[in-house]
C-alpha cells in the first residue's frame, strides 16, 4: 500500500485542532501540549508562534497525520508526482555508491516497513503495528515513523533505495600544507617503495623544521588513497610492467585457425642438472613448436643452449611428420632471427639485412612470419603449455635430487646431489609431452573438455596438409652459409674441413651458399648459387698425415681420374687438329699494309735565337747532337771534381 505524504513533521496548533481526537480550538491544544509537554519550537519563516513535533502528538493524532495528510493541506497544494518519477534514478544511483553494509541496513528497515504492512492487513492500528515491530527490532518509535517518513510519497519498488542511509563522510579537505604533501608524495611515489610510516617519520622531522601542519598517520594513508590513484602507485612503485599487468589482457580466439594453419615456437630451460656426454652438467634447454589451434606440441629438441641449429631441427621435425604450416608466430629473438631461418622475410628487426645474406629456410618453405613480443604469454600460448611440463617434468620423481628450484631461493633440501643423464631425461619428456597432448579435460574454449591430440586429430583430417618434397628436405636438414670459393681450384673451407666437386670449378673466387650437417660436418655438403639454384654435393676432402702412403696413393689415384676425365671432355669438344684448321685457311700471300700517313706534327717551343747565334753551315740535327756532346761533357768534369 502506498503511504500519503506530508509536508513536514512539525505542525501548529491551528494546523491540529480536530486532527484525532484533539480539540478544535487551537488555545485549548496549546493548553494540552504544555500539560502533556510536547516537543517544540518556534515557527520558522511563517511568522511568529510555535510548531509541535508529530512524535509528541497522542497516538490517534500520529495515526491521522500520517494517513490523512488531506485533512491539513488542500489537494492542490500537495505534488504527488515529482518524488515519484523525477528522483528515481538519483536515489539508485546513490544507493549504487553505498557500501555493503549501508545497503544491509536499507534492506533491515525496509524489511520492517513490510512488516507493519502485514499487521495492518491483519487488522492492527497503525499506532499498534509500530509498537509491535519497535519490540520486535530495537528500535523507537520515533525512528521507525522517520523511515515511514522517508518512503511517504514514493513507489514501493523504490523503497529500498530510499531507506538507505546518507551519511555525509569525512571533509574531503584535510589541513596539511601544500609543500608537506609534496615531500611525502615525493618521498613516497619512489622506486625503492618504502613505507607509509617511514615516509611520515621524516614528513614529521621536516614538518617541525618548517613549521608545517600535518596531520595524523591515518590520515596520510587516507590521503594516499583518496589522492594517488592505484595505477599512478604501482608505476612510480613497482615500474612499467606492474603498471602493464594491471591493464586487462586482450582475450585472442583461436578457433579462426585449422590445424597446421599456424604454428608458434618459443624455447624453455628445464630446472633440472643432466650429466651431457662431454662430462659437463648443465640444465637442458627445449625448443618446441605448438600448434595454435589445437594447443597440441608437436616437435621439440634439447641441447645445451637455444641456437639456430637447435630450432631449424625441430622445424625439420615437425615439417617431416606433420606437414608445412602456413603462418608462425615467433619472437625475434637472435635464434628465430637469424638469416639460416628467416632470411628473406620483409622485417627481422635484426641484425643488418645485406643483399648477399641467404634466403631462410622458413621463407624457403613459404611460411609467413609474424613477430611476437619476447616474455609476452599472451602473445605466445605455449607458454602456458611450458607451466605445465614445470610440474610434470622438472619435478618428476626420476628427477629427484636433479631439481634445482626455479629460483635462486626456491632450492630443495636435496639441491645438487645428482645429475640425470641427458638421455634418461630425454625419454622422461618424451613420456610426459605424449602424456600432456593426450591428457582430457581441457578448458581451452577450442578444447571443451577434449584432449589436444583429439581436437588435432579432428581438424587435421578435414584440411589439406602441404608436404615437403626432397629438396626441401635439404633445406632444415642442412645450415645455410655463405662462402667465397677458392680462386685455384673452386673448393670451399668451412669448419676447418674442405670440400669439392667438379662443378665447383666454374665458381672459383665467387661467393656461393653451402649447406651442410653441423653435427656430420665430414660429410657431404649441398652447394647453391647465391639466387638458389644448386650446384651440385661437394665431397669432403680429408686431411691426411704428411707419412700416410696409403693416403698419398689413393689422392694421386682421384687425381688421375679426374685428368683424364677433363681429356676425354677435352677430346669431346676438339673435333679436328691444329693441322686440319690450317687446311682449311685461304691459301696465297697477302703483302703487308703500308704505313699510314701522318697527320699530326708534334710542337716544339723554345727561345727563338738571335741571327747571330744561328747555325750556318751546319744542319738544325748537327747543332742538336753538338749540344747534347757539350751538354755529356761538362757532366763528366764536374764528375771528376767530385
Amino acid at each position: 500500500m502506498s503511504i500519503p505524504q506530508a509536508a513536514s513533521a512539525w505542525f501548529s496548533a491551528t494546523e491540529l485542532a480536530g486532527i484525532g481526537g484533539l480539540p478544535h480550538c487551537p488555545k485549548a491544544i496549546r493548553r494540552l501540549a504544555q500539560q502533556q509537554a510536547w516537543r517544540r519550537r518556534r515557527r520558522q519563516g511563517r511568522g511568529a508562534g510555535v510548531e509541535y513535533h508529530v512524535d509528541s502528538l497522542p497516538a490517534a493524532a500520529q495515526d491521522a497525520l500520517v494517513f490523512q495528510p488531506e485533512l491539513i493541506y488542500p489537494p492542490a497544494e500537495r505534488d504527488t508526482d515529482a518524488p515519484a518519477n523525477a528522483d528515481r534514478e538519483h536515489l539508485w544511483a546513490a544507493f549504487d555508491q553505498l557500501p555493503e553494509s549501508a545497503r544491509d541496513v536499507a534492506r533491515r528497515r525496509l524489511a520492517a516497513l513490510h512488516s507493519i504492512e502485514a499487521l495492518e492487513a491483519a487488522g492492527s492500528s497503525r499506532v499498534e503495528a509500530v509498537d509491535a515491530v519497535a519490540q520486535q527490532t530495537g528500535a523507537g518509535r520515533a525512528t521507525i515513523y522517520r523511515w515511514l517518513s522517508q518512503a511517504r510519497g514514493i513507489d514501493r519498488s523504490d523503497w529500498l533505495a530510499a531507506l538507505a542511509p546518507r551519511h555525509a563522510g569525512r571533509p574531503a579537505d584535510t589541513e596539511i600544507d601544500a609543500e608537506a604533501w609534496d615531500l611525502f608524495r615525493a618521498d613516497y611515489l619512489r622506486p625503492e617503495a618504502p613505507g607509509v610510516a617511514a615516509c611520515y617519520e621524516r614528513l614529521e622531522r621536516a614538518a617541525a623544521a618548517h613549521g608545517w601542519r600535518v596531520p595524523s598517520r591515518r590520515t596520510m594513508y587516507r590521503l594516499i588513497e583518496q589522492r594517488i590513484a592505484w595505477p599512478v602507485r604501482t608505476l612510480a612503485r613497482d615500474g612499467a610492467k606492474a603498471l602493464e599487468r594491471i591493464y586487462p589482457a586482450q582475450e585472442r580466439d583461436r578457433s579462426v585457425f585449422h590445424a597446421l594453419q599456424a604454428v608458434n615456437a618459443d624455447g624453455h630451460r628445464f630446472d633440472v642438472f643432466c650429466r651431457w656426454p662431454d662430462g659437463t652438467i648443465a640444465r637442458p634447454m627445449m625448443l618446441c613448436w605448438q600448434d595454435l589451434a589445437s594447443g597440441k606440441l608437436l616437435s621439440y629438441r634439447v641441447d645445451q643452449t637455444e641456437h639456430k641449429d637447435l630450432i631449424r631441427l625441430a622445424f625439420g621435425d615437425l615439417v617431416e611428420r606433420w606437414g608445412i604450416p602456413h603462418a608462425a608466430y615467433l619472437d625475434n629473438g637472435r635464434g628465430f632471427a637469424s638469416k639460416w631461418l628467416t632470411g628473406g622475410q620483409p622485417t627481422r628487426y635484426r641484425f643488418k639485412i645485406k643483399p648477399e645474406d641467404p634466403v631462410g629456410i622458413i621463407t624457403q618453405v613459404g611460411v609467413a612470419v609474424h613477430w611476437t613480443t619476447p616474455y609476452h604469454g599472451q602473445a605466445k600460448p605455449i607458454e602456458r603449455a611450458f607451466r605445465d611440463l614445470c610440474e610434470y617434468v622438472a619435478k618428476h620423481p626420476a628427477f629427484s635430487g636433479a631439481y634445482c628450484g626455479n629460483a635462486p631461493d626456491a632450492k630443495p633440501e636435496n639441491y645438487g646431489s645428482r645429475a640425470v643423464p641427458i638421455e634418461e631425461f630425454r625419454k622422461v619428456l618424451e613420456t610426459e609431452i605424449a602424456a600432456h597432448n593426450a591428457r582430457p579435460g581441457r578448458r581451452a574454449s577450442v578444447a571443451q573438455g577434449r584432449s589436444f591430440d583429439a581436437v588435432f586429430a579432428e581438424s587435421y583430417a578435414r584440411v589439406p596438409v602441404r608436404r615437403a618434397t626432397a629438396a626441401q628436405r635439404r633445406l632444415w636438414m642442412l645450415a645455410a652459409e655463405g662462402v667465397v670459393a677458392s680462386r685455384v681450384d673452386g673448393s670451399v673451407r668451412l669448419a676447418g674441413n674442405r670440400y669439392w666437386t667438379e662443378a665447383l670449378a666454374t665458381y672459383a673466387d665467387q661467393r656461393i651458399i653451402v649447406r651442410f650437417d653441423p653435427d656430420h660436418l665430414h660429410e657431404s655438403v649441398h652447394c647453391y648459387e647465391r639466387d638458389g639454384r644448386e650446384i651440385g654435393e661437394a665431397a669432403c676432402i680429408q686431411t691426411a698425415g704428411f707419412n700416410d702412403t696409403r693416403a698419398a696413393r689413393e689422392h694421386s689415384r682421384a687425381r688421375r681420374t679426374w685428368m683424364r676425365a677433363q681429356r676425354e671432355q677435352l677430346d669431346a669438344e676438339r673435333r679436328m687438329t691444329a693441322l686440319e684448321v690450317a687446311k682449311r685457311l685461304p691459301d696465297g700471300d697477302m703483302a703487308p699494309s703500308p704505313p699510314p700517313e701522318r697527320k699530326v706534327v708534334q710542337a716544339r717551343f723554345k727561345r727563338k735565337p738571335c741571327s747571330s747565334e744561328l747555325p750556318t753551315d751546319e744542319t738544325r740535327e748537327e747543332a742538336f747532337g753538338r749540344a747534347v756532346d757539350d751538354q755529356w761533357a761538362r757532366f763528366i768534369q764536374e764528375v771528376k771534381v767530385l
